[in-house]
């Protein structure tokens, strides 16, 4: 097993790092699209701006080969920011286009009396399919580590494999496709439970 932990400059690269590592699994860190060869699998950490990853990304020539890897079902972890990216685009960085993986977009929360932005600390997630895939040993409602702002809003709803409520917001916590797992949360920060839903998809 080969991941390739992809850093753009502002990734929390030491902390999904950490967790690979009491996997017992090696992270090969990526910055190039050379430095994709070979790896079993892409995971993308996401720490910054919705603008700002996407820039850097298209800086270092590591956008399309994403896109492809991706569309090839390939195994690919999006966390937090770099589950954002797969989306057309964000109201964080209006006129920026991500990824365009999935059609949708990334709203921002409802400000309400008393609710906090951003949404940081534990909560639950509850999957569309407990005990199955990547959810399996985790039971009808982990809790997970949160620090975000901004959520996406998938177009196509049969994505979704997990939902949070914040405030007056129920938004998709997770998706999944062929190969795919994206989540808000970050799973590194979440411990046990982070470190199985990790270790189910590097399984997979």
């Amino acid at each position: 097993m080969k991941p390739a932990l992809i850093n753009y400059g502002a990734g929390n690269l030491r902390s999904v790092a950490n967790a690979l590592r009491e996997l017992a699994i090696e992270p090969h860190i990526a910055t190039t699209p050379a430095d994709l060869e070979g790896a079993s699998h892409l995971v993308l950490p996401g720490v910054g701006s919705f603008g700002d990853c996407m820039a850097q990304l298209t800086a270092l020539n590591l956008a399309d080969p994403i896109r492809e890897w991706i569309a090839a079902g390939k195994p690919y972890l999006g966390i937090c920011l770099g589950y954002q990216i797969l989306f057309d685009s964000s109201e964080e960085s209006p006129g920026t286009p991500g990824l365009g993986a999935f059609s949708g977009t990334v709203r921002r929360f409802q400000t309400a009396p008393g609710l906090k932005i951003p949404h940081m600390g534990w909560n639950s997630a509850t999957p569309r399919h407990p005990e199955t895939g990547n959810w399996t040993g985790l039971g009808g409602m982990p809790y997970f580590y949160f620090v975000h702002s901004y959520f996406p809003v998938p177009d196509d709803g049969s994505i979704i494999a997990a939902d949070t409520t914040y405030g007056n917001d129920t938004f998709a916590a997770a998706i999944e496709a062929p190969g795919l797992l994206a989540c808000q949360f970050h799973p590194e920060k979440s411990q046990d439970a982070g470190l199985r839903l990790l270790r189910n998809f590097l399984s997979r």
